[in-house]
């Protein structure tokens, strides 16, 4: 059993509750490589997406909704008593209606779609550089000529499909002489059909306007149902006014190809503005229609009007009226011919508005001041001689009578003159044009400039997570604040991983194994290695080490494997041995020992072989090409290591080997994997512990030594294997869990 030897005084750890802003960016400096990378893959895959997307254009046009006319003359003075409003909100949503859009679709059979099948990736892109003569064709990439590459065309004005293939996916191929033949969505053929002739068969309809295409060139059509397909033009038009109460309408659409953009602007535009000439026309025909009622019955009460005062003049005689009643005449005349217009145009108003609208209330004032007047001008006439009133009434009724009558028929002949020349409220200012040379879509500068920070962002990202993540520990302080002297920190041998390289491209093409492990001994390739110098170190500290052991046996464990302890045996060993003592090298592990290999020899004849007394000690005990170093190798894998380990032999073994060599360094398996390190620690005079840099947590650490302790074993120190030169530095805190470690035999 080893002794007890000091140890450092486990130190409370401390957890920095401030962000290390240099060991950050340190974090990041290390992984300078990784973060370039994946920025650099982003930036090309931005400038791939910028120069392969379709380039989307623009159609804008401008429309102008000119102030709207009353139907009636005379109603713009009751308009302008308020103010009138911009009409423009309300003629984007006509533009927008399902009647001007729906038209559009119809006219442009935009529920149909009929697109050429371009080849994954970059069959679009070699498309569109296509620049042929109209009908000419592009020439196909040998072995896919089913794809389109330029110049193909299919024009469909007519498809009916039953109810379930709606918004299904068809499948149309052109043949020879100007034939098709239509697919369904599993590839079921269903009608073959020409151009210019329409076909009707098993529930479908179609009418192939023209077909522009190699033999065998695959078109993909589907058919939208007609709601859908405006639903969707609705969305993706844009109407806004430019400036307040402007009056001025701009109109965008946004499509890959810049004439069908053009078409799909200008007809809406002609749609609407058709639409709102027919409306202004309808009202007037309807204001027309209700003045030509009501022209009988004015003409009528005129004509009654000047019997009534003729007759009068007949059998009164002639009676002139006084210069007063003459003076009220006229004012009765005016106010009463206001009042009638004002009654005409109670129809309109209450065809146009309702009751409690401004423009009504205004015309009821209107009436109720003239209605005022009328009945100051009644209590004046009465104050008239009963001959000069009856005279004044009669002459008062037939003025107002043909002042009606008069201005009625001037109202029908402006409005059969604005009927007739009706050209609406709305112009279109702008046709529909596009800037073919600048597409609005995609930004390539700022899509490369997004998917370069995108990228950086990320990588940075990736690199603190995986920081964060990593619970290995990399800081020596750490471990010596749970109780364990580190003896050394050896650096990560650059020669050492370019020897294991060698060695794993032979070993892959002899048995593809899945396994690394080192296959030359560095001590002896390059002795001047930084890392053999640290082991150089290991060797002076042990030595004072083994003075106060109870025997010359040192056994190295590790707490997973995977660490390098196989490494740091082989090459201590080496390093003890070229300063002239007689080391003796046993590889403990007899289910993936490998030691063996380091030396260049085979497995067997080694301890499984002594411990089952097939040979003896000496047998076992191989020389090497390093002078006063040999080795034990592990022997041929037994069915029960532990239970060998756990014999009276292996006791034999060591007390054998240590009287005959100076250091005894026995390689054990890994503690938190098997308990044979335990079994053969408790007799040998030192133990040590190998860690990796940034692999093993220190809790497991902690824990790799109470398991030690529960079998009283003390662990004497630590060696901190391939250290890593990092900005970082040291200095983060360590989370912990359950370990286990799956550690089979290799047959």
């Amino acid at each position: 059993m080893s002794t007890q030897s000091p140890t450092a005084q486990p130190q409370p750890s401390s957890t920095e509750d401030e962000i290390d802003l240099l060991a950050l960016i340190g974090t990041l400096w290390d992984n300078k490589n990784l973060i370039v990378a994946i920025t650099s893959v982003f930036t090309i895959l931005g400038v791939a997406y910028a120069l392969l997307a379709t380039p989307i254009y623009q159609a804008t046009a401008i429309i102008q909704v000119e102030e709207k006319q009353p139907g009636l003359p005379g109603m713009s003075d009751i308009t302008e008593m308020l103010g009138s409003e911009s009409e423009a909100v309300t003629e984007i949503e006509l533009i927008k209606s399902r009647s001007v859009v729906g038209s559009t679709v119809d006219k442009l059979h935009l529920a149909i779609e009929a697109e050429p099948v371009y080849a994954p990736i970059l069959g679009s892109a070699i498309a569109r550089k296509f620049k042929g003569a109209d009908g000419e064709l592009a020439t196909p990439i040998s072995g896919l000529d089913q794809y389109a590459w330029g110049g193909e065309k299919l024009a469909i004005t007519e498809l009916n499909v039953p109810d379930a293939l709606y918004g299904e996916e068809l499948e149309l191929i052109a043949k020879e002489s100007g034939r098709y033949q239509l697919f369904g969505p599993k590839g079921t053929p269903i009608l073959e059909g020409k151009t210019g002739e329409k076909r009707v068969e098993s529930g479908f309809s179609i009418y192939v306007q023209s077909l522009n295409a190699r033999p065998g060139t695959r078109f993909s059509v589907i058919k939208h149902r007609r709601l859908s397909a405006i639903i969707e033009l609705q969305e993706e038009l844009g109407a806004s006014e430019r400036g307040k109460d402007s009056g001025i309408i701009a109109l965008a659409f946004e499509h890959k190809s810049p004439e069908f953009a053009e078409d799909i602007l200008n007809t809406i535009s002609q749609f609407y503005v058709r639409q709102n000439v027919e409306r202004q026309s309808a009202e007037a025909s309807k204001s027309l229609e209700f003045l030509r009622k009501q022209l009988p019955i004015i003409k009528k009460d005129l004509e009654k009007a000047e019997a009534e005062f003729n007759s009068y003049q007949v059998k009164a005689g002639s009676v002139n009226i006084s210069a007063e009643a003459e003076a009220l005449l006229e004012q009765v005349v005016e106010i009463e011919t206001s009042i009638s217009e004002l009654q005409l145009k109670q129809a309109e108003l209450d065809r146009l508005y309702t009751r409690d609208h401004p423009n009504y209330q205004a015309w009821r004032d209107q009436m109720a001041e003239l209605q005022s007047r009328k009945n100051q001008m009644d209590k004046r006439i009465k104050g008239l001689p009963g001959t000069q009133q009856e005279l004044l009434g009669l002459k008062r009724d037939l003025e107002v009578g043909t002042e009606i009558y008069t201005q009625l028929l001037n109202s029908i002949q402006e409005l059969d003159i604005i009927r007739a020349g009706t050209v609406g409220n709305v112009r279109v200012v702008d046709d529909a044009a596009v800037d073919v040379e600048e597409p609005v879509k995609p930004k390539k500068a700022l899509i490369v400039v997004i998917a370069t920070l995108l990228g950086g962002f990320l990588s940075v990202a990736l690199v603190l997570v995986r920081s964060a993540l990593n619970r290995g520990v990399e800081n020596p302080d750490d471990i010596e604040a749970i109780g364990l002297p580190v003896y050394t920190s050896i650096p990560l041998s650059d020669e050492q991983r370019k020897l294991d390289g060698v060695g794993r491209r032979r070993q892959a093409i002899r048995k593809k194994h899945k396994n690394q492990h080192p296959h030359d001994l560095l001590a002896h390739k390059n002795p001047t290695d930084i890392a053999i110098e640290s082991l150089r170190n290991l060797r002076t500290s042990l030595h004072f080490a083994m003075l106060e052991a109870e025997n010359n046996v040192m056994m190295i464990s590790g707490p997973s494997p995977n660490v390098g302890k196989s490494f740091v045996s082989g090459n201590l060993a080496a390093v003890v041995a070229q300063a002239g003592q007689r080391v003796l090298l046993i590889d403990m592990d007899l289910r993936k020992g490998y030691m063996h290999k380091m030396f260049g020899m085979q497995p067997d004849n080694g301890v499984s072989d002594v411990l089952g007394k097939r040979i003896s000690v000496q047998e076992a005990i191989k020389p090497t090409r390093v002078g006063e170093l040999f080795v034990m190798p592990r022997g041929v894998i037994p069915p029960n290591p532990s239970e060998l380990l756990m014999s009276q032999q292996l006791t034999d073994l060591l007390n054998e080997v240590k009287e005959q060599f100076d250091l005894v360094i026995v390689d054990t398996p890994p503690i938190m994997a098997v308990t044979d390190a335990a079994i053969v620690g408790r007799q040998c005079g030192v133990t040590m512990i190998v860690a990796r840099f940034g692999l093993n947590p220190i809790k497991e650490l902690e824990v790799t030594k109470q398991r030690f302790e529960q079998n009283g074993i003390t662990v004497k120190g630590v060696v901190l294997n391939a250290v890593e030169r990092r900005a970082s530095g040291y200095g983060y805190g360590y989370g912990y869990g359950y370990y286990h470690y799956e550690y089979k035999s290799d047959k």
